[in-house]
Order: C-alpha cells, then sequence, then structure tokens
C-alpha cells in the first residue's frame, strides 16, 4: 500500500557530497516524522538526522554541521543533504516515515561508500 524508496547513493571521494532523497507514495496521505538511518559493515544501525512534521530536526554528533536533513511536504518526500563526506559515513542508508496515523515505513535503502 505504501512505498518508500530511497535514491541518491553512491561512491564519491573524501570530501565530496551527495544528496539523499526519500519518496513516499502510495497509501500515505502524509509523511508526519522522518528520519534517515545508516548501517555500516559488522555496526549497529544508527540514526543519522531525523525531522518532525514542524520542521525540527537532530542529528547524531557524528555528522553534525556536515548534513542536513529537509522535507518537501507538497512532493512526499525528505532529503538528506550530505557535504564534507568521509569514509566512516559509508554504510546503506535507510530512509523511515510515519504516517499521520503513526504506521512506520522503511525503504530497502542505499548504498553510500566514501572512498580516502
Amino acid at each position: 500500500q505504501v512505498q518508500v524508496v530511497e535514491s541518491g547513493g553512491g561512491l564519491v571521494q573524501a570530501g565530496g557530497s551527495l544528496r539523499l532523497s526519500c519518496a513516499a507514495s502510495g497509501n500515505i496521505f502524509s509523511i508526519n516524522v522522518a528520519g534517515w538511518y545508516r548501517q555500516a559493515p559488522g555496526n549497529r544501525r544508527e540514526l543519522v538526522a531525523g525531522i518532525t512534521s514542524g520542521g525540527s530536526t537532530n542529528y547524531a554528533d557524528s555528522v553534525k554541521g556536515r548534513f542536513t536533513i529537509s522535507r518537501d511536504n507538497a512532493k512526499n518526500t525528505v532529503y538528506l543533504q550530505m557535504n564534507s563526506l568521509k569514509p566512516e559515513d559509508t554504510g546503506v542508508y535507510y530512509c523511515a516515515v510515519t504516517s499521520p496515523d503513526d504506521y512506520d515505513y522503511w525503504g530497502q535503502g542505499t548504498q553510500v561508500t566514501v572512498s580516502s
């Protein structure tokens, strides 16, 4: 009923930038809250950035000052602008969104690889 699709991942050199997109479609009226998570091989999944319906944001300490989460409500899309990328940012990035009636939906993930 609801699809969440991430895009924008890829291979980039250290110091470069990527912009990830998370588009929600199907039987969802709007996105309530959304978050970007990442998981590196052998590591636990961590919350990278979150955004509320009102636009409040929070970030993991490791990405503060480098990443920016934003949203376009008209497009039901959430973005993650990633600047000054480091090799330790490498991992699979997942988008999760919550519907107005508090159901959670996850995307399949997009790979981000940062080379030194």
